[in-house]
């Protein structure tokens, strides 16, 4: 999210959480702008940053500059950054592809696990039925990748998954959110 009417359009249509992109990216917003988009975020939605390339510790000091509890990591991790994140107070969110290791979908400690399609930010569907094969049991994890308003719903269920995070889903061009899909998504998967 990166304007305070993108923010208003998904608390108040139940969104569970909003993010806000740390890190290079044509969605990305400086900490300051995150802080002050924090403010359109009533207590009970959790505010994340998003973060692809920096070290665990380079994220949790964007965050904190920014005000924010959760963080949301992509790329190659280790259960060490686990650590740093929660050691710094903060929750995290750890993303992975479906074509990672193994290993990448243990339990490492994190909040919550991000499955995102095999080509993150492709904004293409892909056989999300597929992550029932890798035994996550009862965890909560995320599902991510080439959703929009019209196959959240059947995506979710397809994946079990606990919950979605979409991005270029709601964009009417990249970077840009279109308020009537940010509302149509949210009301989508709490269907």
């Amino acid at each position: 999210m990166s304007t305070p009417e993108s923010v208003q359009a998904a608390v108040e249509s139940g969104a569970d959480a909003v993010g806000f992109v740390l890190t290079k990216s044509p969605r990305e917003v400086s900490p300051g702008r995150a802080r002050d988009l924090l403010a359109h975020v009533p207590e009970g939605v959790a505010a994340v940053g998003v973060f692809r390339h920096e070290t665990a510790a380079d994220a949790v000091a964007t965050a904190l500059e920014a005000g924010l509890e959760w963080v949301q990591l992509h790329g190659s991790r280790a259960p060490e950054d686990v650590k740093t994140v929660h050691d710094a107070g903060m929750r995290l969110i750890r993303a992975v592809t479906m074509g990672a290791a193994p290993h990448e979908f243990e339990e490492w400690g994190e909040e919550l696990l991000l499955i995102d399609a095999a080509v993150p930010g492709s904004g293409e569907a892909w056989d999300y039925a597929s992550v029932r094969n890798l035994g996550l049991g009862a965890r909560h994890w995320l599902l991510a990748g080439g959703l929009t308003p019209s196959n959240v719903g059947a995506a979710a269920l397809e994946a079990e998954a606990w919950g979605v995070d979409v991005s270029s889903g709601v964009e009417s061009s990249r970077g840009v959110k279109d308020l009537d899909l940010v509302r149509a998504f949210v009301q989508a998967a709490k269907a």
